[in-house]
């Protein structure tokens, strides 16, 4: 394998990593010092056999492979336009180095049913806060005559075609690779641009457009307008370099975004693909490049951030939860293929609940158990919760009561939950249930958040809404056992009197 000289000098270090936590045998990565932890993880992930593994070793297997490939014959409608570059192992060896461009995980292990293609980090192109045109485009070239050489090479392999002598000369029209773009916030913020603006989504947008126009450059599919963004002479450079493929015979390389995998922790992304950095921190509890990066560009020191966020001011607000959606949107359009809208969030989901649509529990479902005793009477309160920690069911048992007692809190239990898994607020019930006055009452024992209950269902819907809105609700006035009614009692003093009756005895014989 002459591709692992290609690593010769560059300091190494060992990591024992375990894979599989039920696995008992670790294994140790070697690979370069200034990477972090979570590569040595993704390494191992990618090689399958067992023993020690070596960085150099690994990536020494498909670069060689690459290397190897014969250029592309122009009558084979591979090469026109295009010449075959010089180095290509050593220059797919340094960008593997310097994080900037990743094989997939089909052409790192060799799998001939999958589609190759190249993951690139865009964070790792931008120097001082500009974005490098030229490299970046020479990046984009090189992935692509390597994933065409490929293609000509394994085309009659991967159709199943057999070989014939004389082969007519069409078009390609099938894919030859991918050209994945991945941390695209790290790259903006970089370049002192916020996620979520139009700023920031207009650079996206040339990006994008160039990747694809060079990817289409020489085949015959339409070329892609670069729209206007900061990064001066971006369209310049890449019509120039658009205009060195005249024929339109090149194998077909399609673009997208990345989705998370091993090949993102072998470049160190911040984010995937084109999702935004939701932390700024990172697992260890450090700032994270793209944070100190914003920090920067707004003049502040991380000593002036921190002093900031202790004032109650946030220097950097988080992002929109909408953000997404939107980048999703504006880079519609500029890449052959989008990743899978993001799911929506569960609170709009329950909101936008339609009438008559039941949203099911999940099979293992979280909660908790309460028992208690209102006034001497025991109580078992049991609730179920969906996957976003909302309330979905509810079950109180009085387990001493009589049986019709106990048909009745259980018919409202089934009540509830099936209000609750159709959509009805938690709060209308508790206002509703809250300070009922039935049945026992008295001092609560076994919760000391409330001391007193006016019912049984009292206490249950003040306890749901103190563990599933935060609101705390008092206990209810205490109402005496035997009360005095203080209205008169008859007759009223101002009734009239009767008649005097004659009180004499008389003799009756």
């Amino acid at each position: 394998m002459t591709a692992r000289l290609h690593w010769t000098g560059v300091r190494m270090r060992t990591l024992t990593v375990t894979t599989d936590p039920d696995d008992s045998l670790p294994r140790s990565v070697i690979f370069p010092t200034v990477w972090d932890d979570d590569a040595a993880q993704a390494i191992a992930q990618l090689t399958p056999h067992e023993g020690p593994i070596r960085l150099a070793t690994e990536a020494a297997r498909w670069v060689d492979m690459l290397d190897a490939l014969p250029a592309p014959d122009a009558s084979e409608g591979e090469g026109e336009g295009e010449a075959a570059p010089i180095n290509l192992g050593r220059s797919l060896s340094y960008l593997l180095l310097m994080r900037q461009i990743a094989p997939n995980i089909a052409l790192w292990q060799n799998r001939p049913d999958e589609t190759p293609g190249f993951v690139v980090k865009l964070s790792s192109f931008v120097q001082d806060g500009c974005f490098a045109s030229e490299h970046y485009i020479a990046c984009i070239k090189l992935a692509c005559s390597a994933l065409r050489r490929l293609h000509s090479a394994t085309r009659a392999e991967r159709s199943g075609e057999l070989p014939l002598f004389d082969v007519p000369t069409v078009p390609a029209c099938e894919t030859a690779g991918l050209i994945l773009l991945s941390d695209l916030d790290a790259c903006l913020a970089n370049m002192g641009l916020d996620y979520d603006s139009n700023a920031g989504r207009q650079v996206a947008r040339a990006v994008s457009a160039v990747a694809t126009s060079i990817a289409r450059a020489g085949t015959r599919l339409p070329a892609v307008k670069i729209p206007t963004s900061d990064i001066p002479d971006l369209e310049k450079i890449t019509q120039a370099t658009n205009q060195a493929f005249p024929d339109k015979n090149l194998a077909i390389i399609e673009t997208g975004f990345s989705s998370s995998g091993p090949i993102d922790a072998i470049l160190g992304v911040e984010a995937c693909g084109l999702a935004p950095i939701f932390s700024p921190l990172q697992e260890n509890g450090h700032l994270r490049a793209s944070t100190l990066a914003r920090l920067s560009h707004k003049g502040l020191t991380v000593e002036t951030a921190l002093a900031m966020a202790i004032s109650g001011e946030n220097p950097l607000p988080p992002t929109n939860p909408h953000a997404h959606h939107d980048m999703q949107q504006a880079l519609s359009g500029y890449v052959d293929f989008m990743p899978e809208l993001p799911e929506p969030d569960l609170v709009d989901q329950k909101a936008k609940l339609a009438r008559g649509i039941r949203r099911p529990l999940p099979l293992r479902q979280s909660g908790f158990t309460q028992k208690t005793s209102v006034g001497g009477h025991s109580l078992f309160m049991r609730t179920s919760e969906f996957e976003d920690g909302t309330l979905g069911e509810i079950s109180i048992t009085p387990p001493k009561e009589s049986p019709m007692a106990k048909g009745l809190m259980d018919c409202l239990g089934h009540a509830v939950s099936i209000g609750l898994q159709f959509g009805a607020p938690l709060e209308a019930f508790v206002e509703r249930f809250a300070y009922t006055r039935f049945g026992p009452a008295g001092t609560v024992e076994g919760d000391p958040k409330s001391a007193y209950a006016s019912s049984i269902v009292d206490y249950a819907f003040r306890t749901l809404s103190e563990a599933y809105l935060g609101v705390h609700m008092p206990d209810a006035p205490q109402q005496e056992k035997y009360l005095t009614d203080q209205s008169p009692m008859l007759p009223f003093d101002g009734a009239p009197k009767p008649p005097h009756r004659n009180s004499r005895l008389k003799l009756v014989s």
